[in-house]
């Protein structure tokens, strides 16, 4: 590529001196020519008007002075014809000219004709009337020839030959520069197609910013490769604990009773029941994600009321919470329905979800609810919202007016502030969180993006105001709460017909 490059440069600067001297040439040419016959009228007019002017001139004297002149002016050739009222013409005409050229009517009608032939023999003919001639008009013919200009074309060609020796140094230095980044880069991205993730382009402090950018995206790309790589390890590790254990249990609760060394078999029909369902429960959620990424998801988007979602999945999962000793409540003030814009279905996989992850890291509740609360503007705003333990934004504010939700909150440790914006991601797991166990991070990635195929967004906060809605004091500062925000039904944030149903069809 450096050699194209070079060779391309060196192509244009010789095409483009190339260009120069032919037209410089022909400029040159063209004013040489042009101020040679503008002198040589002059000359001419004035030696006509000079022996016009004369009294008492002779053949023999007109002669004599005209052989002075011709040796004074340096002229190639000078002479006079005799040019009578018919139009014939007697006399040497000069060499290099005929008779077509000199235009023997503008001379009949007494005037100058200048011109010049291809050899660049400049001439100019003059009628020069004489008191003793009267039987025809002498013609005074002057001829000069002008110097070819192309015989500084090897000057031309000497400044040619110098220009593209500097031009071939430039080029090859240019070539060197715009090469050397795209060679880098180049190889960094064979590096990384190889499997050498960690490969870079580096990036020199006076690089050119075109280049400086595509290596900046190039490092960013292998970054992003490298992390998902991570990931892709962090989450298959997961996976695979999270199917070796529910697997290793049914097996060996499976091989018991198969060899009759158990005694109750049904409580190993129980476990094995429960453990098939943790089995269900993760590749449920591979095949969600798969088919969000394929967009083969379908949802029905209709009024919705997030309440009745929201109480029929608690009475679902307390018996679960039982069984961890844990207390699902329904926050206080979760009564009055709340219409909103979203697949039931979908939403209450986004309510159980929730429930889930919280279900991993709570201490002693969970806490779940649904209405119309303003969203927060940073998590140190204002005072906790006494029913929902969150910590809302200015309420009624024209920057954050109160929008439909769906909120769960847990007494668990919280998450690090650092970590909130992960949370959502692909098998992302905190390493700092302590918890009942250790997902494959497929819950909450499942939520933001159910949420968002339904125009619908999720937060995180932490710590929470846990001990106003949960009872375990002023205040625990910990704790952990998502928030779904959600499109209201109809006009307004819960605008309800007379039983119940939203008023109007349009969804928001």
């Amino acid at each position: 590529m450096r050699r194209r490059l070079t060779v391309a440069i060196l192509l244009l600067v010789a095409a483009t001196l190339l260009v120069t001297t032919f037209s410089s040439y022909f400029f040159v040419r063209r004013a040489a020519i042009s101020t040679s016959q503008q002198e040589l009228s002059g000359e001419a007019l004035a030696i006509s008007r000079a022996f016009t002017s004369e009294v008492g001139v002779t053949r023999a004297s007109f002669r004599r002075e005209l052989r002075v002149i011709a040796h004074a002016g340096a002229f190639s050739g000078i002479g006079v014809i005799r040019l009578y009222p018919d139009g014939t013409i007697q006399g040497i005409i000069p060499s290099g000219l005929n008779r077509d050229q000199l235009r023997v009517p503008v001379l009949q009608a007494g005037q100058q004709v200048s011109g010049h032939t291809h050899s660049l023999l400049v001439y100019s003919a003059v009628p020069t009337p004489v008191v003793t001639v009267t039987t025809y008009t002498p013609v005074l013919i002057i001829t000069r020839q002008t110097h070819d200009p192309a015989n500084g074309l090897r000057y031309f060609g000497l400044v040619s030959a110098i220009g593209l020796a500097i031009a071939a140094l430039v080029a090859a230095g240019l070539a060197r520069r715009f090469t050397r980044p795209l060679v880098a880069a180049v190889s960094a991205t064979r590096r990384i197609a190889d499997g050498d993730l960690d490969a870079r382009v580096p990036v020199t402090e006076h690089e050119i910013p075109e280049f400086a950018q595509l290596a900046e995206s190039i490092n960013t790309m292998g970054g992003n490769l490298v992390r998902a790589r991570n990931q892709e390890r962090q989450f298959l590790l997961s996976v695979s604990h999270e199917l070796r254990t529910p697997l290793t249990s049914i097996r060996g609760y499976a091989e018991a009773v198969i060899d009759g060394t158990i005694d109750d078999p049904t409580a190993a029909a129980v476990v094995i029941a429960s453990e098939s369902r943790r089995l269900e429960r993760l590749v449920q959620d591979l095949l969600d994600l798969a088919r969000l990424d394929a967009h083969r998801f379908s949802f029905d988007l209709q009024p919705v009321d997030a309440v009745e979602v929201v109480v029929r999945m608690v009475e679902g999962f307390q018996h679960r919470a039982a069984d961890l000793d844990l207390e699902l409540l329904v926050a206080p003030g979760t009564t009055s329905p709340v219409w909103v814009v979203a697949d039931a279905d979908r939403l209450g996989q986004i309510v159980a979800n929730l429930i889930e992850n919280a279900a991993s890291f709570a201490r002693h509740r969970i806490v779940v609810g649904a209405g119309v609360i303003a969203p927060r503007s940073s998590v140190s705003a204002g005072s906790p919202d006494p029913t929902t333990g969150l910590v809302p934004g200015p309420a009624g504010s024209a920057s954050s007016p109160p929008v439909p939700a769906i909120w769960v909150v847990d007494d668990g440790p919280g998450i690090p502030a650092d970590e909130l914006t992960l949370v959502f991601d692909r098998h992302f797991s905190s390493d700092r969180v302590e918890g009942r166990r250790k997902g494959a991070g497929l819950g909450l990635a499942i939520v933001a993006e159910l949420a968002a195929a339904m125009g619908a967004r999720v937060e995180a906060q932490s710590p929470v105001a846990t001990g106003t809605s949960m009872g375990v004091g002023s205040g625990s500062g910990t704790g952990t709460g998502v928030v779904v925000w959600l499109h209201p039904a109809g006009p307004g944030s819960a605008s309800l017909g007379p039983n119940g149903a939203p008023s109007g069809d349009s969804l928001a």
